[in-house]
């Protein structure tokens, strides 16, 4: 734990005897003395979880296709901006800016990206191809484009709280015999149990939960960035039935931890990463709440394989690799649509100022569209994505290089 955060804590801690958890966790993530995401030993994405992007290239090429359908349906505007908030290290900017260089010329001329994220250390380092800034809010207006996020809204902060006794409590920090340590008290806000009054939650007795207030400003920021266009959100998560559900008596705050799971927060403050599923209920109705269209609701695997996941996974199979390649190649492709992993994942697409419902990839792709991707390039695993095959079995990679 960084001293300064720890320090930092106790100070805010001290002032008013305990802290809601949603202050914690937004000082052990954000926090400028030491938060995870400003830490500088986040060199790569990778030290303590994987993303979809780092997984395989095709989770970008099959995104790019989707922003130029998006594009075509605004009327091919120039520029078409995309804001991929949350980049990281930016792979994903690699692979759509790459991709779309091989589709029609006129999308990759109107084509600007720019990457958006709080740490921004890592991105300045690849030097990346695309604008890249270091902010941890949108500082655009007017943009006529697509503001894409990637396992972004799962670390906003959330507010902890729990029913004892038929009344709705929230869980603080303190600061006692030399640790962190969590205590009930009364709501530090009237909006949770608003929140869950205006989703149809009744929380059981002694069920655990979260609450994100954060995705409200976010989602008036992100709409007032809009001009005319599409807001794109891929993450974990479930509506609100699902979510609350008393058979998540525990909640779903999670740590990671050098690709390690636990569930305590207050251990590796400020060098583990906190997350909980999004509340997709929340991220709908604060979107309508702007004005913004929503379509529908679907899962990663069901968003890709419309897109033509299955057609790259059946081009896999000839395109006359080594074993060695092409198994890596599968098994990182097959694990972007994985039940219970990132298949799970949902995305949502909302829109603004647009007139036409039928977007490609939304709902649905055709043979057309199929035919298409038959002509062009199959994307295939570089230098910049890691190689999951050989992570999980290191020893079929001695095997093959021994071959």
């Amino acid at each position: 734990m960084s001293i300064a955060l720890e320090q930092a804590l106790r100070d805010q801690i001290a002032l008013r005897d305990k802290i809601p958890f949603a202050e914690f966790m937004e000082a052990a993530l954000y926090s400028p003395r030491g938060g995870y995401y400003r830490s500088a030993r986040r060199s790569s994405p990778a030290d303590d979880y994987f993303t979809a992007p780092s997984a395989h290239p095709a989770f970008g090429a099959l995104l790019t296709l989707q922003l130029e359908g998006f594009w075509r349906s605004l009327g091919r505007p120039q520029p078409f901006t995309v804001v991929d908030q949350g980049a990281g290290s930016g792979v994903l900017g690699q692979d759509v800016t790459a991709y779309a260089q091989l589709l029609e010329p006129s999308f990759p001329r109107a084509l600007r990206y720019v990457a958006v994220d709080l740490g921004g250390a890592a991105l300045a380092r690849t030097s990346p191809p695309f604008q890249h800034l270091r902010s941890a809010h949108l500082p655009f207006r007017h943009v006529v484009g697509c503001i894409l996020s990637n396992e972004l809204l799962d670390s906003f902060p959330v507010h902890r709280v729990t029913v004892r006794e038929g009344r709705l409590q929230e869980g603080y920090v303190a600061w006692d015999g030399g640790r962190f340590v969590e205590e009930l008290a009364e709501p530090s806000t009237p909006l949770l149990a608003q929140r869950l009054a205006e989703e149809g939650v009744t929380l059981a007795e002694g069920q655990r939960a979260e609450v994100c207030l954060a995705l409200d400003p976010w989602m008036e920021e992100s709409a007032a960035t809009l001009e005319r266009g599409f807001l794109l959100t891929i993450d974990y998560g479930h509506l609100a039935p699902e979510l609350y559900s008393p058979a998540r008596s525990r909640g779903t705050l999670r740590c990671y931890y050098r690709h390690t799971l636990t569930a305590n927060p207050y251990e590796r403050v400020g060098q583990q990463d906190i997350t909980t599923q999004v509340d997709f209920t929340a991220v709908v109705a604060a979107g309508a709440r702007c004005g913004l269209r929503q379509y529908p609701l679907q899962s990663q695997a069901a968003f890709l394989k419309h897109l033509g996941l299955g057609v790259f996974l059946r081009r896999l199979a000839a395109a006359g690799l080594g074993q060695r390649d092409r198994d890596a190649n599968r098994m990182a492709m097959l694990e972007l649509a994985r039940p219970g992993g990132m298949g799970d994942f949902k995305v949502l697409v909302q829109s603004k100022g647009v007139s036409q419902r039928g977007i490609t990839g939304v709902a649905g792709a055709s043979a057309a569209w199929d035919k298409r991707l038959e002509q062009l390039p199959l994307p295939l695993l570089e230098a910049h994505h890691l190689r999951l095959m050989e992570a999980r079995y290191p020893h079929l990679a001695q095997q093959f290089e021994g071959a």
